[in-house]
């Protein structure tokens, strides 16, 4: 049995209303405790402690140094060995329809991920693998998602389902519901609370986030430096334990660490670190995400401050400040290429080989000796573009995805 999965549901549980967005990227109109310092307003130490999970950290503290089964340049298809689901039993020849209930394509890391899942479609459609992907977007809300995979379900010809998850126990009854029909069903990006599915695919964690992230600034910092913490928003499992394993690295360095929450608005990361300037010196930035990392730079320029150590994310906005900048950073990535593993899976499962129980892909940053690397590799590709999205080798590139038309 799978676990990783289900304890990252049961944190779910604990929050009251999960709301809908990527492990990266959110939707700039969700604005719930926008701006409010994580003391008082926002979840202090007693609620962030719900989101700790010293077992779930500990294993994805060792994944961080795993060896990962497979071929290194095609780190979509890596996996670590573990639980393996027998597939033959959905062995079959000729073209499949695949139906997918995707939670959203509000932002831009799920939307750098659906040009790419959508290219790699082509490919198995061209193999004579995969006859159509029927796709129903849910815009990030629950009860959408919820109908659309009953409406697959009823309406009785999918062969396979594909299923990123919008929130974790909401859609779990959907999810079973799918599996009951005895098709195979790949679940992605998110958990659920169950182990029914017959894959279930992700990077390793918001712990292991946490950690590489957490442990890049300490390194760099003295005891009783300050960090100012940029969150997107409360009650996302894989966010909360970014800042629930960062949180944990900087009291036991002697960090002094201020979180906020700004719903990824640029005008509120900037009002955020101006009026922490105004009031001292600020020698780290850490983020939960990408978004907004030009802004709180932009911030430090504007009062004419020394920048900060600072991690943020692979998206290109942020690589291509990083080095107009020379500042020491980190970029951490919560791997984009996972959009292509989906319908690969699929293409195994109706070849009847066996495919991983979880299927845990490689989550590595991007150090300052790799920036340039990474930026030629995506040269002329836009800001809201992440660099590690895996789909070079794919049909369309790079025209595609500096395009960004939605399919």
């Amino acid at each position: 049995m799978r676990t990783k999965g289900i304890r990252t549901a049961v944190t779910l549980a604990a929050a009251s209303s999960l709301l809908a967005l990527t492990a990266c990227t959110t939707d700039s109109s969700i604005t719930e405790d926008t701006g409010a310092a994580s003391e008082g307003a926002s979840p202090g130490a007693t609620e962030q402690a719900e989101w700790f999970d010293q077992a779930l950290y500990d294993e994805q503290n060792e994944q961080l140094t795993a060896t990962f089964e497979g071929n290194p340049d095609e780190p979509w298809l890596q996996y670590i060995a573990g639980d393996m689901t027998d597939t033959s039993g959905f062995a079959s020849e000729g073209e499949h329809k695949v139906c997918f209930a995707n939670a959203s394509i509000s932002n831009p890391w799920r939307q750098t991920g659906w040009i790419t899942m959508n290219q790699q479609l082509k490919v198995l459609q061209d193999e004579g693998v995969v006859s159509e992907m029927e796709t129903r977007d849910a815009k990030d809300n629950d009860n959408t998602q919820i109908a659309d995979i009953d409406y697959f379900i009823n309406e009785g010809n999918c062969d396979a389902f594909i299923i990123s998850p919008n929130s974790t126990a909401a859609l779990t009854p959907a999810v079973e519901r799918a599996c009951e029909t005895g098709k195979p069903v790949v679940v992605f990006d998110r958990g659920v609370e169950t182990d029914c599915a017959t894959t279930f695919i992700h990077p390793i964690g918001g712990f292991a986030w946490g950690i590489d992230s957490a442990n890049f600034l300490t390194e760099r910092l003295q005891e009783g430096d300050k960090v100012v913490a940029l969150r997107i928003l409360p009650g996302v499992d894989v966010l909360e334990q970014r800042w629930a394993a960062a949180e944990k690295i900087f009291t036991e360095k002697g960090i002094e660490a201020t979180d906020y929450f700004t719903g990824a608005d640029p005008t509120e990361i900037k009002k955020i670190i101006s009026d922490e300037l105004a009031t001292g010196d600020v020698q780290g930035i850490w983020m939960d995400a990408g978004d907004g990392a030009v802004a709180a730079i932009e911030a430090f320029e504007d009062a004419g401050k020394d920048l900060p150590v600072m991690t943020g994310e692979d998206e290109l906005s942020f690589l291509r400040k990083w080095k107009d900048t020379g500042m020491d950073a980190l970029a951490p990535v919560y791997s984009n290429f996972q959009w292509r593993t989906p319908l690969l899976a699929v293409q195994k499962i109706f070849a009847g080989e066996e495919v991983p129980a979880e299927w845990v892909l490689p989550q590595e940053p991007i150090p300052a000796e790799e920036l340039d690397d990474w930026l030629e590799r995506n040269e002329g590709m836009p800001d809201g573009h992440y660099a590690k999205f895996g789909g070079e080798d794919l049909p369309g590139y790079p025209e595609v995805w500096q395009q960004r038309q939605m399919p």
